[in-house]
């Protein structure tokens, strides 16, 4: 493994951790764990193979595992739904760009619909290097995509309860009662 092309794919790294933890610190922490985990079984890569794909999925499996650790050692603590608290929820009016914005309703999407729709849309990956990383079928990934892409419309237009009915209802019947 060159090193340079392994420095090469780090800020795509860095971009995919930051969507994933959703939190700058946490985000470097995942990229070295996967670095330091990409060096220590850098024999595993098949040279001429996708190394960019092997390090997200590398990454992808490292978080995967540290979700499934923090709920294994939190007795008390449980997984939430922004979506189930939302109310609680206090938000200050500190008048946020876009691109904040934006952030703030990336992160109210479910996991495997974020990490689906940043591989496609930021990092420019193919569906079957999407289903590779995440360990799905391709058509799991077209799905998680398409339902990511309509919540994330739904939910920069202003509209968070359309989109979780839209969510929770799924069908096209349906839809023409919410307008």
């Amino acid at each position: 493994m060159d090193r340079s092309e392994l420095i090469a794919q780090i800020p795509g790294l860095r971009r995919y951790a930051r969507v994933l933890t959703g939190d700058a610190w946490a985000a470097d922490d995942l990229v070295q764990d996967t670095l330091e985990r990409a060096c220590s079984k850098w024999r595993l890569w098949t040279a001429g193979s996708n190394l960019r794909a092997w390090l997200f999925t590398l990454m992808h499996n490292q978080f995967a595992n540290q979700v499934r650790h923090s709920m294994r050692q939190s007795n008390t603590g449980r997984m939430v739904d922004m979506e189930d608290v939302k109310d609680e929820l206090i938000a200050t009016d500190t008048g946020l760009d876009m691109a904040l914005d934006l952030h703030r309703c990336l992160m109210r999407l479910p996991q495997d619909q974020r990490a689906v729709l940043l591989l496609v849309s930021l990092e420019d990956m193919s569906y079957e290097e999407v289903a590779k990383i995440t360990g799905v079928p391709l058509g799991t990934v077209m799905s998680r995509l398409s339902r990511a892409r309509t919540r994330l419309r739904e939910l920069m237009e202003g509209n968070p309860d359309r989109a979780a009915a839209l969510r929770t209802v799924g069908s096209k019947p349906a839809l023409h009662r919410l307008q």
